[in-house]
């Protein structure tokens, strides 16, 4: 009987080098880009070692979301307990390279069954958690859940960060500006100023 292939530690340094190679192919050139071979080029690494760590790319490619799905939540954490937390959640939701991953795989997944239900299943986790951490900051503020229920502001940020973010990479601008001075205009008025950034 042959005995079952080795995997590499989940915790080991070249585990790591390889997904972050893998995150820099994908915002970088897209998903059509990701091969055992790209990745480990690009980490630096013998291409055998992408397979001694990871059983296929799927396991691969999931394991990069669901690691800056885990982030994610405990950015939304950290924004929840800070003094303006919707400045901090706009932030996260708007950060060009993070979108642009997400779009990455959204469009991936299309192409791989087993993958797209993997995501599907942690973007839900990730949709509660977040609309969790939104009402949250709506009591906080005391508006009422009937006037914005929490899953309808989790869905609005989302989408509306990733429309503006993917038509800009296309060039088109139109209504962009305002809607983002809509927005920040609301946040201004429960939060006072955005926040400077740090360091």
């Amino acid at each position: 009987m042959a005995s079952p292939r080795r995997i590499g530690a989940p915790d080991a340094k070249n585990r790591t080098v390889l997904l972050d190679a893998a995150e820099r192919v994908m915002i970088e050139h897209g998903y059509a880009a990701v091969s055992s071979r790209r990745i480990a080029e690009e980490a630096g690494l013998k291409p055998q070692l992408v397979h001694y760590y990871f059983r296929n790319m799927d396991e691969l490619l999931f394991e990069v979301f669901r690691r800056r799905a885990e982030e994610g939540l405990e950015y939304q954490a950290t924004a929840l307990a800070s003094p303006q937390p919707l400045w901090a959640l706009w932030d996260f939701s708007t950060n060009p390279a993070g979108v642009a991953l997400t779009m990455e795989f959204i469009a991936l997944s299309r192409h791989r069954p087993a993958l797209r239900a993997q995501i599907a299943e942690y973007s839900e986790q990730f949709r509660r958690e977040q609309a969790d951490a939104i009402a949250a900051v709506l009591d906080r503020y005391g508006i009422e859940h009937a006037d914005l229920p929490p899953v309808v502001a989790s869905v609005l940020m989302t989408s509306l960060s990733r429309v503006i973010i993917m038509e800009d990479s296309l060039g088109v601008t139109g209504g962009h500006a305002e809607t983002v001075s809509r927005v920040e205009h609301w946040f201004h008025a429960l939060e006072g100023p955005r926040p400077t950034p740090s360091g």
